[in-house]
């Protein structure tokens, strides 16, 4: 049985104040919440019996372990849907370092406002094997119930910190690729591409800040291939994150295989 004030507890967490306060974070989901007891515990696990049956391992790495009914983990989840689990976590040191970006890939974000978009594009990071990604102080809270939901359980194993993005760009090495897409940028199906550099995506309205625009050393136009004069105009920030990953990493294992 869960207690008023667990859920209570629970729900103050759908605010970023209280996940900052508190230091932790919601997940939940058999895939999300399993992923990251993967790699590290749980301070609270919220779970039907069906769950504890058939995750037994899983159901031991928490400091506390709440049996409940199905009804009782609806009044208790953040989500519309709940699925059998719900868990509590503390939120990761991501600090960065020199090392996160050096001779890698990574992924600058500023100004990404959508939670679902943030949580696709941590997401599509994991496929491409990109670990880190840096975000600017006005990107969405990455530990946002629905930005969590929408990284399927990546938000485990990719590196997520904040930062003055334009500062951080300034004091970066002397020769650091930095990538952004632009309407006047070289095509990125013709040119090569190299295995390490920040690829930066901007807001999904307005694009990348002037201040950071400033720093970016190479642009890349990815084309449309329609032919209509009322062709889209655009492409979804995640979807374009996507496509410029997939190209770096198709032109890198080219490389390696020459």
């Amino acid at each position: 049985m869960i207690s008023k004030n667990k859920i209570k507890y629970i729900h103050s967490l759908s605010q970023k104040k209280a996940r900052k306060a508190e230091g932790v974070f919601v997940a939940e989901g058999p895939k999300t919440v399993g992923d990251i007891l993967f790699r590290q515990r749980a301070k609270t696990i919220i779970a039907t019996e069906e769950w504890i049956a058939a995750n037994p391992e899983q159901a031991a790495k928490t400091d506390e372990l709440v049996t409940v009914t199905n009804e009782e983990l609806a009044k208790a989840s953040l989500l519309q849907a709940p699925q059998q689990v719900l868990a509590v976590f503390p939120q990761a040191d991501n600090t960065l370092s020199a090392n996160d970006i050096s001779n890698k890939l990574a992924i600058a974000l500023d100004g990404v406002q959508d939670p679902g978009n943030l949580g696709t594009i941590i997401r599509i990071a994991d496929w491409f094997g990109i670990t880190t990604i840096i975000c600017s102080l006005d990107t969405a809270d990455v530990y946002n119930p629905k930005v969590v939901q929408a990284t399927m359980g990546s938000i485990a194993r990719v590196k997520v910190a904040y930062t003055d993005l334009a500062q951080y760009l300034s004091a970066l090495p002397s020769g650091t690729l930095v990538f952004a897409t632009e309407l006047n940028g070289e095509n990125i199906y013709e040119r090569e591409l190299p295995q390490h550099g920040i690829i930066i995506m901007g807001n999904e309205g307005n694009g990348i800040s002037n201040e950071v625009k400033a720093l970016v050393s190479d642009r890349l136009l990815i084309p449309t291939f329609a032919t209509t004069a009322d062709k889209a105009d655009s492409l979804n920030v995640a979807v374009a994150t996507a496509i410029v990953c997939s190209e770096f990493k198709r032109k890198s294992a080219i490389g390696t295989n020459k």
